[in-house]
């Protein structure tokens, strides 16, 4: 006779396989992992906190994740979940682009024009500190487009042609911004603070350079990294926002109009070599080339979570048509 006493329970650990399945969102370029639950109701935070170094493994060998057809209900939930893989979540510090907090330390994501492009970049690499891990969760779709394409930062660098590589390799890059003339974001919002002092601290510890023309008129100005090497896996990457910053990223009419008023080192942003001399016009076009050449994309669904290596994913937006709501962890 079986004594039931004596039997002890034992926990069964699932493999990841076993309540997920996993594909491509294109067969043909094996990038962007889309992970889905086989069973009905499977809880998404509990499940990653069980599955984590897998998920950190996929990340890493992908680059870009995409999480598909779990029952997440909120922006509190898709805080919960990123902290079930990466811990505390990322304050967004030293902005460049208007966003709005939603919740704990989940933000809108940037809240640029709808009809507004926003070219494919690495989430503040225009600095030199950044967020290793971005997620985006899509609470409600637009009507039509408003997608958020991704590229391969390790195929962007290697599409450059080497002359440009080595010169941006050598020179890096300074990134020049002009704060208070209500063009751009103002100082407080970009540093968070009203205080004059605590910018002054923060552009000590981080390198920056920076002048107080008026007492609301700032010029900061920063050398930074164009090229960079993953601190797991050693590949080399396309890392900065040259392209973003460069007066050649706005759009014409923008760009004259500004250019009749004050003289180009006064524009709100810009980007030059590290040498201070200006970067060509045909260069830059040709990194926004090669970035629409890499650039995946595919259609948000509610609920959707795409989730990248900020070094190896670098992330853009579409325009879109109709109303859209994504948010946007970091960590």
């Amino acid at each position: 006779m079986i004594n039931l006493k004596s039997i002890k329970r034992k926990s069964i650990e699932l493999a990841p396989e076993n309540l997920t399945k996993t594909e491509f969102i294109n067969s043909d370029q094996r990038s962007l992992l889309v992970i889905q639950p086989k069973v009905a109701e499977l809880d998404l935070i509990n499940w990653a906190t069980n599955n984590r170094s897998w998920i950190e493994n996929e990340l890493l060998k992908y680059g870009a994740l995409l999480f598909r057809s779990f029952q997440l209900n909120n922006q509190t939930e898709f805080e919960q979940f990123i902290q079930a893989i990466s811990g505390e979540l990322l304050d967004y510090s030293y902005r460049s682009t208007p966003r709005t907090l939603v919740n704990g330390k989940i933000y809108t994501s940037t809240e640029y024009p709808a009809e507004q492009f926003i070219p494919l970049h690495n989430e503040m690499s225009y600095a030199r500190n950044w967020a290793m891990k971005i997620w985006f969760y899509c609470v409600k779709p637009a009507q039509k487009s408003g997608e958020t394409p991704i590229a391969d930062s390790r195929k962007v660098f290697k599409k450059i042609s080497p002359q440009i590589r080595e010169r941006f390799i050598d020179q890096q890059i300074m990134y020049v911004r002009n704060y208070g003339r209500g063009l751009d974001l103002d100082w407080q919002n970009v540093f968070q603070t009203n205080k004059q002092s605590v910018v002054e601290s923060y552009c000590c510890q981080a390198g920056i350079e920076f002048k107080w023309v008026t007492e609301n008129h700032l010029i900061t100005s920063q050398i930074c990294q164009a090229v960079a090497t993953h601190p797991i896996t050693k590949e080399i990457l396309w890392f900065n926002q040259a392209h973003l910053f460069h007066i050649s990223n706005l759009p014409f009419k923008i760009r004259e109009s500004l250019l009749s008023m004050m003289p180009e080192q006064d524009l709100p942003r810009n980007a030059f070599y590290g040498d201070g001399t200006p970067i060509e016009n045909s260069i830059i076009e040709e990194i926004n080339d090669i970035y629409r050449q890499e650039a995946i994309t595919f259609t948000w669904q509610v609920g959707d979570i795409l989730m990248l290596d900020n070094m190896l994913f670098a992330h853009g937006r579409n325009p879109f048509v109709g109303s859209r709501k994504v948010l946007v962890g970091m960590a």
